[in-house]
């Protein structure tokens, strides 16, 4: 067998072996579309059925206005897109002052910020709730919106490295020509970061998109509810409607699919942290 045998026969099989492992990942989804789009009497059928007979898109409309939907939908946009913005600026200008910036405590203290992300989020639940308890904040957004704007340590981790494979000669060359640190991070580092910044960017979005416990523990009003404290309620009154709540199910996890589709390429560019475009 000659070597170009040898590598059509470990790529065919690669792409195999990652189809197989697509179908598996992609079962649960399909499952929970199909049972959104029967009706009640085929959920429970004896012999599982992938394709409802009839189909009933009815499902969807009854889902959405069993609960205030379109209200819990912007609710969770604002909270979001906020954090998503935040987490962008806070991250990426931390992320500059470690990896660019030359200053004398800048090893230790990124060592004290990377130590962090080993203490896991059950820890300081409750002194956190205290703080912004005794801030009067419980009851409001800005639990879960403000920590935003202090940076996540796995993030400026993450931005830092891609910093780092800029050419140093860019920036010298900047400030050679007169820019300030602000100037040489918000016009020349940022838009060489644009797939970092977007993978930051869509796993920020998807947390505070399916982020559950954080609105069920600041969040005591209603209409101030997102999607996930709304389904939430959904079973609490409505547990025998399983094709409504996987209707609306379905409508939750529909958007952030669409993102990584629309997001696919910049974000495996970011993945591999190249530092500047061809």
């Amino acid at each position: 067998m000659n070597r170009r045998s040898a590598d059509a026969i470990v790529s065919v099989t690669g792409h195999a072996s990652l189809l197989a492992l697509s179908i598996v990942f992609a079962l649960p989804f399909a499952w929970l579309v199909s049972t959104s789009l029967k009706p009640p009497a085929q959920i429970f059928s004896s012999s599982p059925n992938w394709l409802p007979s009839p189909v009933c898109w009815q499902n969807y409309v009854e889902a959405v206005n069993t609960i205030p939907f379109i209200r819990y939908a912007w609710n969770t946009i604002f909270v979001a897109l906020t954090s998503t913005f935040a987490t962008l600026f806070s991250c990426s200008l931390v992320a500059y002052g470690f990896a660019v910036v030359r200053w004398r405590w800048s090893r230790p203290l990124f060592l004290v910020m990377l130590a962090t992300v080993m203490l896991p989020g059950q820890v300081t639940m409750i002194p956190v709730f205290i703080i912004f308890k005794n801030l009067g904040w419980v009851g409001s957004y800005r639990p879960l919106i403000i920590p935003a704007f202090f940076s996540t340590a796995f993030f400026v981790f993450l931005l830092m490295q891609f910093f780092r494979t800029i050419p140093r000669d860019l920036i010298d060359v900047a400030r050679i020509d007169g820019c300030s640190h602000f100037d040489i991070y918000w016009r020349l580092v940022l838009p060489l970061s644009r797939p970092a910044l977007m993978v930051v960017a869509f796993f920020t979005f998807t947390a505070a998109w399916n982020d559950f416990l954080g609105p069920l523990i600041y969040l005591n009003d209603d209409r101030m509810y997102t999607l996930s404290i709304g389904l939430q309620q959904f079973v609490s009154q409505h547990a025998a409607e399983w094709h409504l709540l996987m209707a609306a199910s379905t409508i939750m996890i529909v958007p952030v699919i669409l993102l990584f589709l629309f997001m696919q390429k910049t974000f495996v560019e970011g993945i591999h942290l190249s530092g500047l475009k061809a």
